[in-house]
Parts: C-alpha cells; sequence; structure tokens
C-alpha cells in the first residue's frame, strides 16, 4: 500500500509538470523497483486508475471553466470566447485520438520496456521545451489562439503516447511555439488532458477482464485514485503560479538528469 501511495503522488505531480507521468511510472517500478509487487496483470489497469485520479483533480480545479466552455460551446458556437475554446479542444483532442486508437496497443507492448527510448524521449523533450519557451514570443492568448494553433497543439499530443515525451510537456511546447503565453499554453494543455484522459479510462474499462481486476484489488485502485487526486489538484496550482515567474529550465535538467540515471541503469 505504501508503493500504491508513492506511485499515486508521482502520477499526480507528474501528470501536470511537463516531465511525463508514464515514462516515470514506467521508471520507479521497473527500474527503481517502488510497485514491482503489484501483480503484473494489473499494472497497465492500475496506471489508467492513477490517470483518473488527475482526471478529477482537473475536473475540480477547473470545474467552472468546463461549464461555461460546454454549455457556451454549444449554445453560442465558436462566436464566443469559452464557445471558442470548447471547439478549440474538440478540433485538438482528434489528433491524439486517432492515433490511440490506431498505435496505443503496439506503444504499450514496445516502447514501455523500452528503456533508451524512454531516456532519449525525456532528454529530447526537456530540450525541446525549454527551447521553445526562452525563444518564442509571448503575444497570444485564448482570444487571439486560432483553430490552426489549436490543430497544431492537438498534432503535438501524438508524441505524448510514446512514455518520455510527456503529454503536458508537448502540449504547452506547442503552445510556445505559437507564442501563446505560458499561463494560456499551460491551462489548454490541462483542459486538453480531460477528454483524452477520459476516453483512456473508458476504453481500459471496457476492455474484458478490467472490472473484475478493478473490483479484486478495490483498496490498492481507490487508494491510487485518491492520491493521484489530491496531488494532481496541488500540483496544478504550483505550476500555473510558478510559470508566471519562471521558465522551464528547471525541468530540463531534471528530464536530463533522470534520463542519464535511467542510461546508466540500463547499460
Amino acid at each position: 500500500m505504501l508503493e500504491v501511495i508513492i506511485l499515486g503522488i508521482i502520477q499526480g505531480i507528474a501528470e501536470f509538470l511537463p516531465i511525463s507521468s508514464s515514462a516515470h511510472l514506467i521508471i520507479f517500478r521497473d527500474l527503481f523497483g517502488i510497485g514491482r509487487g503489484i501483480n503484473s496483470n494489473i499494472e497497465l489497469a492500475f496506471d489508467v486508475a492513477l490517470h483518473f485520479g488527475t482526471l478529477l483533480a482537473i475536473g475540480i480545479y477547473f470545474f467552472k471553466d468546463f461549464i461555461n466552455m460546454i454549455s457556451k460551446g454549444i449554445t453560442k458556437g465558436p462566436k464566443d470566447k469559452e464557445g471558442k475554446l470548447f471547439w478549440f479542444i474538440v478540433v485538438a483532442t482528434i489528433p491524439a485520438a486517432i492515433a490511440g486508437l490506431l498505435f496505443e496497443d503496439y506503444i504499450d507492448k514496445i516502447i514501455r520496456s523500452n528503456y533508451l527510448v524512454i531516456a532519449l524521449a525525456l532528454m529530447i523533450m526537456g530540450i525541446i521545451i525549454y527551447l521553445v519557451d526562452r525563444y518564442m514570443k509571448k503575444e497570444k492568448n485564448f482570444e487571439t489562439m486560432t483553430f490552426k494553433d489549436a490543430i497544431i497543439i492537438g498534432c503535438a499530443q501524438v508524441f505524448a503516447l510514446i512514455p518520455g515525451f510527456s503529454r503536458s510537456g508537448t502540449t504547452i511546447a506547442a503552445g510556445r511555439s505559437i507564442n501563446l503565453n505560458r499561463e494560456d499554453a499551460a491551462k489548454f494543455s490541462f483542459y486538453l488532458s480531460a477528454p483524452v484522459v477520459l476516453g483512456a479510462v473508458i476504453l481500459t474499462v471496457l476492455k474484458e477482464g478490467t472490472l473484475d481486476i478493478i473490483v479484486a484489488n478495490l483498496s490498492i485502485f481507490f487508494v491510487g485514485v485518491l492520491v493521484a487526486f489530491i496531488a494532481g489538484l496541488l500540483c496544478i496550482s504550483f505550476l500555473l503560479k510558478y510559470i508566471k515567474n519562471h521558465d522551464f529550465k528547471i525541468f530540463m535538467w531534471y528530464r536530463i538528469i533522470l534520463a542519464i540515471i535511467v542510461l546508466t541503469m540500463i547499460i
């Protein structure tokens, strides 16, 4: 149970910071041995359960935002500011949804155990997000954002299927590449995670045997979801405050150091 709590904290932090939650769950379980005692046949379902915890964090933290976006998106359409943002999210979700349906099983079988690819993804994406943030202007906000911008961010999210790239990292970097300011880039990344994570949770639950696994290990799943939810809430608040006065350098160096640690462990 202690390992479940640790993995829940890791998920809650790494889901929203641009450091890749999927890579951290794999590294801490497989290389550091934390959570190795969790039966292998429930690993993927447990990881998705942790993602459900962070989905709840997003839903609670941005509850009013989502209600406004959905209601105005349906009633007023893209002519309204919140309504336009709703349709941005819909459009940006499509590339990752298609890629997930086509390639997620293949990636889970092949790349989840390829620590070299994970380490390289951690390092490369860390450098990219820092450089993009540093050299791009900070002129755009949600009001000046376009559907083309939303599609670019959505296409970038496809790379998050590969552990190490980071969903928040790729989408924030894409947002900064189109000159979206840091705060709005981070918020759009959080908004965009909701439908993607929800879809992944639903697909996993619908798989044969998943519900039986959850029921048989109910205490593990409940604690994992709860801890990921609390850690996620705290991390969202932290990141939105942090990026107002700081760049992404610390995350770049953290990713590089973690990648080097992984490489030394597998060589």
